[in-house]
């Protein structure tokens, strides 16, 4: 026998209390539109929610007192949920590039380098240089560093270099994000 797993994936909201599961004794109510009625007890804002046939839901819990809103609770995630979509909508993830050097490269190559380090890093996303030193190549680390340095001082002021260029293994590694 399979092992049945279900093909939707678990929402992870916020737990809201409602109605008489509303731990406070006293609460501050609001209606529908948002506007405030009042402080009252708890028992007394679900019967005024239930005479509209709505909920009591606590939205503001380490308020004193209180606040309650009476709403549909179903339309109530609804918004929540549309909410943190457009929060998320409006944040920009920064992507990490990486770019490879040779020590070796030619001047030209190099110039086209770092003119696609520019544009990563005008896109707003941080860039991640990795120099490989491929077998003898090992013994100038000092030069890998110099090149690696020249690359950063090419890019200009308008840059912050997140990670200082190290050594790991047989990679120098820098990690260098814009300013702005």
């Amino acid at each position: 026998m399979r092992n049945f797993r279900p093909y939707y994936k678990k929402k992870t909201t916020q737990y809201y209390h409602l109605n008489y599961r509303i731990p406070n004794g006293q609460v501050r109510v609001l209606d529908v539109h948002g506007k405030q009625i009042g402080v009252m007890s708890r028992d007394e804002a679900v019967q005024k929610a239930r005479s509209e046939e709505l909920d009591l839901v606590l939205i503001a819990p380490k308020a004193v007192p209180p606040v309650a809103k009476i709403t549909d609770f179903k339309k109530f995630l609804y918004e929540e949920e549309k909410k943190l979509k457009e929060a998320k909508k409006g944040a920009k993830k920064s992507i990490v590039k990486d770019l490879k050097l040779s020590l070796f490269i030619g001047p030209a190559d190099f110039e086209r380098v770092v003119k696609r380090g520019r544009e990563f890093l005008d896109d707003g996303n941080q860039l991640r240089l990795n120099l490989t030193l491929r077998g003898r190549e090992i013994v100038k680390k000092q030069m890998a560093f110099e090149l690696i340095n020249k690359y950063i001082a090419q890019l200009g002021e308008s840059i912050n270099v997140s990670k200082e260029p190290r050594l790991e293994g047989r990679v120098i590694r820098a990690v260098i994000s814009s300013k702005k």
